[in-house]
């Protein structure tokens, strides 16, 4: 089947974007892709460029200690913490009380999607400055206002939203870095239930996921040495089971990869 048949098949189930396209930006493939979902992990990689232009700008540097802690000041007011029994990533939680240094952090949020090394992130990098890069590189709609499990502030309707036509500009803008440091982060990436699951074994995706309840979305670089490379973003908000969304996800990675030579022939 084709994509538009993968999504034709689900219809009802809930709402599912996809975008499509090249490295020069210009979709190939769009499926509702303006209309924004929760992002989950996904505004991961906007906190880590974020972290990348501050390090550039001298304002931070990769080596500097951050001692591990579970308290941050919550957007609604007051403070919060993140959930150990949400968090997937135990190493950073391994640390508590000691110093890591911040790139250390930065490949568990990236690499293994720490929710906490995520938000000690955050703090040294400051949401305005995370939303700013989506802000520039995204498609308007999308937004990063809060830390993960800021649970005050999400009951106030302060939420992080991420689209795939967002998600895929800043997919873009990474993939273009001559500087390799954020692609090979997310390329060794270990939860690749989705874009990576079908396809053949050593191909680099260059992806960042993520998921919650109803959640699951992944966008990444698909590079092959045979062919220009890629960028795919499917983001999904549905009634599906979580297994069948991932492999949702994969289906449609797996017909963009077969027209890898010949993108446009998917429209």
């Amino acid at each position: 089947m084709g994509i538009a048949e993968l999504l034709h098949a689900v219809d009802g189930s809930g709402e599912f974007g996809v975008w499509l396209g090249g490295l020069d930006g210009k979709p190939v493939f769009e499926h509702r892709s303006d209309r924004t979902h929760y992002s989950a992990s996904t505004m991961k990689l906007p906190v880590a460029i974020a972290l990348q232009r501050k390090v550039a700008a001298g304002e931070l540097t990769l080596d500097q200690p951050v001692t591990v802690h579970n308290d941050f000041a919550s957007e609604a007011g007051g403070r919060f913490g993140v959930d150990p029994a949400e968090d997937e990533a135990p190493a950073t939680w391994s640390r508590m009380g000691t110093d890591v240094p911040l790139g250390w952090l930065t490949a568990e949020m990236i690499t293994l999607s720490s929710n906490l090394a995520t938000d000690l992130v955050l703090e040294r990098v400051g949401i305005a400055a995370a939303h700013a890069v989506l802000a520039e590189y995204g498609d308007g709609r999308s937004a990063i206002r809060r830390g993960i499990d800021d649970r005050a502030a999400q009951a106030a309707g302060i939420s992080n939203e991420m689209s795939p036509a967002g998600l895929a500009g800043v997919l873009v803008a990474v993939g273009n870095q001559e500087d390799a440091y954020l692609r090979d982060l997310l390329a060794a990436n270990q939860w690749n239930g989705e874009i990576p699951a079908r396809l053949p074994a050593g191909t680099r995706v260059e992806h960042k996921n993520g998921w919650d309840v109803r959640i699951r979305h992944d966008g990444g670089v698909v590079r092959e040495p045979d062919a220009d490379p890629f960028v795919l973003v499917v983001c999904t908000t549905s009634d599906l089971p979580d297994a069948r969304a991932q492999q949702l996800i994969a289906e449609i990675a797996l017909v963009a990869w077969e027209h890898r030579h010949d993108l446009g022939a998917i429209r």
